[in-house]
């Protein structure tokens, strides 16, 4: 097995809703503000060479949206992640799977993008897209509070085109042998996000997706305004840094632009950043 970290592009969102009750004299400490109190954010996927499978992990925001779009979310940088998935030696036309660990458009908008007469087509025309059936379902009828984050533009075609894979389970873990690995399962942020635990070269990865999304929201209290169900998000968050910081698990972050792996640490405080590094520097 191989791991490859892939970056799909860069964009910002306003600190305050990023952090929630939180005050900005605390979180600017980790997450520095722009002028207009908005953070970088990165969307940083991980692919997972194994086998004859190369499974993509999430895919970014996409650039088939209006410039309209994505003018509220100030993209930045050079990176897309047909030129990421290139310059490490892959075609979107490799790629067997794409698991989406919920359907918000930073995570899935590089599913689908447009041909060339303008129609909506899947990014990778060989793989499988694997979501879970209890967010699928959450997406199809979105509540007023997520409804600007599912756009049907991301979602329908993944099943029109017939590359749709269901993974069903009512439990936290589930073991996704379909998948080659099991994924945990969360409800604060959204209905069934799930979380990939990858283990490689005698290491567990997680990969963090919006249960944490940069390392400044590692304090169990820094949770986002954008989570549907928070106090759910407060719970879910203690358990997991705790069983994560036990078992020295490793958290691959998807949104923080400045840090790709997280190591934690136990203090007198609970559970801590203790350092960051890469896939490239740490295996």
């Amino acid at each position: 097995m191989n791991l490859y970290s892939v970056q799909t592009g860069n964009f910002k969102l306003d600190g305050g809703a990023m952090f929630g009750v939180v005050p900005k004299a605390i979180w600017e400490k980790t997450n520095q503000p722009d002028s207009l109190n908005r953070i970088s954010m990165s969307a940083r996927s991980l692919l997972i060479e194994d086998g004859n499978r190369l499974t993509l992990v999430d895919t970014g925001l996409g650039n088939k949206q209006p410039n309209s779009f994505f003018k509220h979310y100030a993209l930045w940088g050079n990176y897309n992640i047909k030129s990421s998935l290139k310059e490490i030696g892959f075609h979107p036309d490799d790629i067997t799977d794409v698991l989406l660990t919920h359907l918000h458009f930073d995570h899935c908008g590089g599913a689908i993008e447009r041909g060339p007469k303008g129609m909506l087509i899947p990014s990778f025309k060989n793989a499988h897209y694997w979501v879970h059936e209890g967010q699928w379902g959450w997406a199809q009828k979105p509540n007023i509070r997520e409804k600007a984050s599912f756009l049907p533009e991301n979602i329908e075609p993944i099943e029109s085109c017939g590359q749709l894979k269901l993974i069903k389970g009512k439990n936290s873990l589930i073991r996704a042998s379909s998948l080659g690995f099991n994924v945990l399962i969360f409800d604060g942020h959204t209905e069934r996000q799930m979380l990939p635990i990858i283990e490689y070269k005698e290491k567990t990865i997680v990969f963090a997706a919006d249960l944490i999304p940069t390392v400044g929201h590692i304090p169990v209290p820094y949770i986002m305004s954008y989570d549907t169900r928070p106090l759910l998000t407060l719970e879910e968050n203690g358990a997991f840094l705790k069983k994560a910081e036990k078992n020295n698990w490793i958290l691959f972050m998807e949104h923080d632009p400045d840090n790709e792996l997280a190591f934690l640490k136990k203090t007198e405080k609970g559970v801590r950043l203790d350092y960051c590094s890469t896939i490239k520097d740490f295996f």
